[in-house]
């Protein structure tokens, strides 16, 4: 457990400390201000009943709309939207290289001298989460911070709702890192994973979606992927919304678990 904590401090560290991890962390920031300066900021009139169907009936169905209308500070209920369809995609990029550059270089050798594969393997997943929770962090209070300069009256429901979305985001991220864990695992550079990545998703997406339409009582199939909740995440509210937790969690457990089989099985 020490051995994982230090490799997942070390990731946390990382960003800070290196090249590719200021360029990650200045990439996030540029395309998040741009966010949060022409759309988190006009969330107060974009989410009024009057505006709503005619800016957002186009890609998000009644049901979400009514609920996010409800949402008792705007600029965190647009929050909420952007970074549930954002922030897997951020998180694929971010997190592919895992063990994969180590492996070419051979560093993980080195590594393994002094921590075991599964002190590596769970260490830099550990890791990526801290980073990703590090960086939602950011970008929630920055979003706080618009919210008190519109209404300072707003703060505790803002706080209570922010702890809700965090809670949730980090559920929805789980399966991903875990996803880039498995494929780190068989591959030798960020790009590689990442391409593995995107193929098993795809593979995955058209056997799931044949088999449900040919076996309609394997509904199950429909909640294979990571992020499969996501569209009944955004008709819940409040922490009800961690009725649909139990389904991350086990995709999180499930890739891991084929994650260190490749691990401990492959010859560096």
């Amino acid at each position: 457990m020490r051995s994982i904590a230090l490799i997942a401090w070390y990731e946390l560290h990382h960003l800070f400390l290196t090249k590719r991890g200021l360029i990650s962390l200045s990439a996030f920031g540029l395309v998040w201000f741009l966010i949060l300066r022409y759309v988190i900021y006009s969330a107060p009139q974009v989410l009024s009943i009057t505006q709503m169907g005619s800016s957002m009936t186009g890609f998000l169905n009644s049901s979400i709309i009514n609920n996010l209308i409800t949402w008792q500070v705007p600029e965190l209920a647009m929050f909420w939207v952007i970074m549930l369809y954002l922030l897997p995609i951020f998180c694929v990029v971010l997190t592919a290289d895992q063990t994969a550059s180590d492996r070419a270089r051979g560093t993980l050798r080195v590594l393994h001298l002094r921590a075991s594969r599964d002190a590596i393997y769970f260490g830099r997943f550990v890791g990526q989460l801290l980073v990703l929770f590090f960086l939602t962090l950011i970008a929630l209070a920055t979003t706080l911070v618009l919210v008190m300069m519109r209404d300072t009256s707003q703060l505790f429901p803002a706080l209570h709702l922010s702890a809700i979305v965090l809670v949730n985001l980090m559920l929805v991220l789980l399966p991903y890192t875990a996803l880039m864990a498995w494929v780190s695992s068989m591959a030798r550079s960020a790009r590689q994973a990442t391409t593995y990545a995107v193929i098993i998703w795809i593979v995955c997406s058209i056997l799931t979606g044949w088999l449900s339409r040919q076996f309609p009582e394997l509904w199950i199939l429909d909640m294979v992927l990571p992020g499969s909740q996501v569209s009944s995440l955004l008709t819940l509210s409040g922490w009800s919304t961690l009725s649909l937790a139990l389904i991350p969690i086990v995709q999180t457990a499930l890739l891991l678990f084929f994650g260190r089989m490749i691990m401990q099985g492959s010859d560096w």
